[in-house]
C-alpha cells in the first residue's frame, strides 16, 4: 500500500535518528549522589528518628523547586537519610513545615492522590536503566503508598507488597520512617549503584520539590532526571523468597429478575510468589478470586464503539506494563480483562522481571473454565513479550498473543461463533531519549484467526516532543479490516488514522496565573481506501493558577461519515443509516479547585450541534468534602440533555453518584459507592469493608446491590467475606 509506505518510512527513520542523536552516556543528574552505608545497630520503625543509626548516615538536603517553577531551590526544608541491613532498606525523611497548621491530606487510604496530600515519595531505579523501578512512601497523615515504575515515569499503585512504616508530626514538621525488605523489591546482585531520587509535595505552600532537579514539565517520577544511591558494598542478596497467598471465601448471592433460588458460596484457592533470581519472579495462582475489586465508575455511553476500563485484578498487575503498554491506548493487542469475563479461572502462571540490566521478560499463560449455557469452551489465554533495551532509555520489543479453544464445541449458542485459535505477533520500538524530551513509538502486528486472510495487519507510530513551554506531536495508525485481536482491546477496524498536535505555553513573572497556553489537535481517520470517515478538531486554552487550580475553555468541530447504524442516544432508539454524514461545533469549559481546600470542586460544560442537526448539552461535575483524615464525602453528576428531530426527540440522560470513604485508621477502610444511571436504567450500591490486620494480608466484607429505578425494585444481591494471608519464607 503505497500511501502507508510513504507515511510510515519516514517517521522510522527519524524516530532511530533521533534515538541515536539523543543517545548519552552520561547521566543527567550524575553529580547527585547519596551514600548509604551497613548499619550494625537495630532500627526501629516509629517516626521518632533517634537510633544511633542514622547520625552516621549521610544527609540528602537541599531539594529543588519543581512546581509550581523549577528555576530555583525548594522554599520548603527536606532531609533524607538511609541506611540498611542484612534483611532490610531503611530511610527517614524529616519534612519540614513553611506553613505553620496542620498537615493537608485526603485520608488514611493507601496509594492516595499524589496532588491532594501532603506526601514524600523515593522513586528507585534498581537497575539504573532509567526506565522501570519501584516507589514508596506516605503522606503526612501515615496512610502508605507503593506501586511499580514502568514507562520510564509512571507508577502503577495496584501492586502492594510487604513493608512497615510510620509517621510522626508536631507543629514544625512531620517525620516518615520506613523499612522496606530485600524480599520486596526487585534488583541486579552486585550492582553498587542504584537509580534514586526523593520528592516532596506540600499542598500548602504550595510547593513541589525534588533532591536531584526534574524540569516541570516532568513527573517527579521521572527516571530520566534521579541522582545515585552509592553503596558501600553490594546490596544483600534477598535469599530465599517465596510466598504463599491463600484466600478462603463464604458468601450468598440472589438472582431476583428473574427470581432464582439464593446460590451460597464458599471457595478457596490463591496465589505462590516464587523469586526466581532477585530480579526474575514466578506468580502461579489457582482458583482466583476477584470479588474484593471495586466496581468500575460508570460513564454515559454516546460513542460508536466500546468503552475502555482498566484492569483491577491484582493478579494481573505485577510487571503488567510489560503486556498491558503494548500498542496505544485504543489499539492493545492484549487486555487482560478479556481473560475470566463470563467464566471463572481455574490457574495460571506468570514470569516476569529483568534476565538483565538490558532484557526483560514477560510470559503469562491462564486457563479458564467452560459453559455450555454461555456457549464458551475451556479456553487457555498465553501471552510472551521479551525488550531489549537500546540506546539511552530506548527498547525493541517482541510479542506473542495466544488464544486457544481446545474443548471447542460447535452451535451451542447460535449467533456466537467460536474460534479454535487466534493469535497475534508483533514488533515494537520504544524511543525515550536520554533527557525524556522525545518519546515515541513504532509498531507492526500481524493477526492469525481461521477464515481472515489478507487486511489482518497493523502498523503504527508516533512521536512527542515536550518542552517546557511548546511541544507537538504526531500519530499514525492502520488497522486492517481482518485484523482480529481476541484478547486485546482494538474498537475500531478497517482504518487509516492521522493525528497532529502543538501547544504553547505563557509564565507570566507575577500576579495569580502561573502559567497559561494554547493547544492544537487534528484527528483524521480515513478509509482503507483514502475515504474520509471522521475528523476532529479541538482547540483547548487552559490557565493554571499559583494555588494550583486550573480552567480550561475550548472549541471543537467534528464530521462523522457512519459505516454502521448507530443510535446516538445508546439507549434503543431508532438508528441513523449508515453512510449519513454529520458535522456539528461545540464548545465547553473545565475547571478544578484549589487541591489544598477541604471542600473541592470541579465542573465541566459543553454544548453544541449533534447528529441529524441536534443539539447536545453536557453539566459534569463533582464535590467533595473531606474531614482530614478520616472521612471523605463527594457526589459526581453527569448530565446530558441531546435534543434531535423525531422520531429521538428529547433524550435526558443522568449519572448520580454519591460516595463515601471512611477511613479509621491506615489499615481499616469502609467504602460506599452509590451509581444511579437512566442510560442503563440501573442503581448500584457497592460497600467494601477492608481490614489490613497484617501487611500485605486482608479481610473484606462486599456487600453489591443492583435496583431498577422505575418501578423501584431489587435485581440482585451479593454479600461476600474474604480472608487473605501472606506467609513470606
Amino acid at each position: 500500500m503505497p500511501y502507508l509506505y510513504l507515511v510510515f518510512r519516514p517517521l522510522t527513520i527519524c524516530l532511530l535518528l533521533l534515538a541515536q542523536l539523543t543517545a548519552s552516556a552520561q547521566k543527567i543528574n550524575e553529580k547527585y549522589r547519596l551514600r548509604i552505608r551497613r548499619t550494625t545497630t537495630p532500627v526501629i520503625i516509629d517516626g521518632v528518628g533517634n537510633d544511633s543509626a542514622w547520625d552516621q548516615a549521610e544527609t540528602a538536603r537541599d531539594f529543588f523547586m519543581v512546581l509550581p517553577m523549577d528555576s530555583s531551590k525548594a522554599n520548603v526544608k527536606t532531609e533524607v537519610k538511609m541506611c540498611y541491613d542484612d534483611k532490610n532498606l531503611y530511610l527517614i525523611a524529616i519534612c519540614h513545615k513553611l506553613v505553620s497548621g496542620v498537615n493537608m491530606v485526603e485520608s488514611l487510604r493507601r496509594d492516595f492522590n499524589f496532588g491532594k496530600n501532603d506526601n514524600f515519595l523515593i522513586f528507585i531505579d534498581p537497575f539504573e536503566d532509567k526506565t522501570s523501578g519501584f516507589s514508596f512512601g506516605a503522606n503526612a497523615a501515615g496512610a502508605q503508598w507503593d506501586g511499580m515504575m514502568f514507562e520510564g515515569g509512571k507508577v502503577d499503585l495496584n501492586w502492594d507488597n510487604k513493608w512497615q512504616s510510620e509517621v510522626k508530626t508536631d507543629s514544625v514538621k512531620w517525620v516518615f520512617e520506613a523499612s522496606i525488605p530485600f524480599k520486596t523489591l526487585r534488583y541486579k546482585n552486585g550492582l553498587t549503584e542504584w537509580g534514586i531520587n526523593l520528592s516532596r509535595n506540600d499542598i500548602r505552600v504550595p510547593e513541589k520539590s525534588s533532591w536531584a532537579p526534574v524540569p516541570r514539565q516532568f513527573p517527579t517520577a521521572s527516571l530520566a532526571y534521579t541522582g545515585t544511591l552509592v553503596w558501600d558494598e553490594p546490596p544483600p542478596s534477598a535469599g530465599q523468597n517465596i510466598s504463599i497467598i491463600p484466600y478462603a471465601l463464604a458468601g450468598t448471592a440472589k438472582q431476583y429478575q428473574p427470581n432464582q433460588p439464593t446460590n451460597w458460596q464458599k471457595d478457596i484457592g490463591g496465589d505462590i510468589k516464587i523469586g526466581l533470581t532477585s530480579a526474575l519472579n514466578l506468580d502461579l495462582t489457582v482458583n482466583p478470586d476477584f470479588s474484593q475489586v471495586e466496581v468500575d465508575r460508570q460513564v454515559t455511553n454516546l460513542d460508536r464503539f466500546e468503552l475502555f476500563f482498566p484492569e483491577r485484578r491484582q493478579f494481573f498487575l505485577e510487571n503488567g506494563d510489560i503486556f498491558a503498554n503494548i500498542g496505544y491506548s485504543t489499539l492493545r493487542p492484549f487486555f487482560s480483562r478479556r481473560i475470566g469475563l463470563e467464566v471463572p479461572i481455574l490457574g495460571g502462571f506468570r514470569m516476569s522481571g529483568k534476565l538483565n540490566k538490558d532484557w526483560r521478560i514477560g510470559v503469562m499463560d491462564m486457563q479458564t473454565a467452560g459453559s455450555k449455557e454461555k456457549g464458551l469452551p475451556t479456553q487457555n489465554f498465553a501471552v510472551m513479550a521479551l525488550q531489549r533495551k537500546v540506546f539511552a532509555r530506548s527498547n525493541i520489543g517482541v510479542f506473542f498473543i495466544n488464544k486457544q479453544s481446545p474443548g471447542f464445541f460447535k452451535d451451542t449458542l447460535p449467533g456466537k461463533p467460536i474460534n479454535t485459535y487466534n493469535r497475534n505477533v508483533g514488533l515494537e520500538y520504544n524511543l525515550a531519549s536520554a533527557n525524556n524530551k522525545w518519546t515515541g513509538k513504532l509498531m507492526g502486528i500481524k493477526s492469525f484467526t481461521p477464515g481472515l486472510n489478507g487486511k489482518d495487519w497493523v502498523n503504527a507510530g508516533n512521536i512527542l516532543y515536550s518542552a517546557k513551554r511548546f511541544n507537538f506531536g504526531w500519530q499514525h495508525e492502520y488497522v486492517g479490516s481482518n485484523y482480529n485481536a481476541e484478547v486485546g482491546y482494538v474498537p475500531r477496524k478497517g482504518y487509516i488514522k492521522e493525528n497532529a498536535s502543538t501547544g504553547i505555553l505563557f509564565f507570566p513573572k507575577k500576579g495569580r496565573v502561573l502559567s497559561h497556553g494554547i493547544r492544537l489537535s487534528s484527528t483524521y481517520f480515513f478509509s482503507e481506501s483514502g475515504k474520509r470517515l471522521d475528523n476532529e478538531s479541538f482547540i483547548p486554552y487552559t490557565i493554571t493558577f499559583r494555588d494550583f487550580s486550573t480552567f480550561t475553555t475550548w472549541v471543537a468541530t467534528d464530521y462523522v461519515y457512519l459505516t454502521q447504524p448507530f443510535d446516538p442516544t445508546n439507549s434503543g432508539k431508532d438508528t441513523l443509516a449508515r453512510g449519513t454524514k454529520h458535522n456539528w461545533k461545540a464548545f465547553g469549559t473545565e475547571y478544578f479547585s484549589a487541591p489544598q481546600k477541604l471542600f473541592t470542586f470541579s465542573f465541566s460544560t459543553r454544548y453544541g450541534g449533534y447528529y441529524e442537526n441536534g443539539t447536545r448539552l453536557n453539566l459534569s461535575g463533582e464535590i467533595a468534602y473531606r474531614k482530614q483524615p478520616y472521612a471523605i464525602f463527594s457526589v459526581a453528576v453527569s448530565y446530558n440533555d441531546i435534543r434531535m428531530p423525531a422520531p429521538w426527540n428529547n433524550t435526558k440522560l443522568w449519572i448520580v453518584s454519591p460516595r463515601i470513604d471512611i477511613t479509621m485508621r491506615n489499615n481499616l477502610y469502609f467504602t460506599t459507592f452509590v451509581q444511579y444511571n437512566s442510560q442503563l436504567k440501573n442503581i448500584n450500591i457497592n460497600s467494601r469493608l477492608q481490614w489490613r490486620y497484617k501487611p500485605a494480608s486482608d479481610i473484606f466484607l462486599v456487600y453489591t446491590d443492583n435496583y431498577l429505578p422505575a418501578p423501584f425494585s431489587v435485581k440482585n444481591r451479593a454479600l461476600v467475606l474474604k480472608i487473605t494471608y501472606w506467609l513470606t519464607t
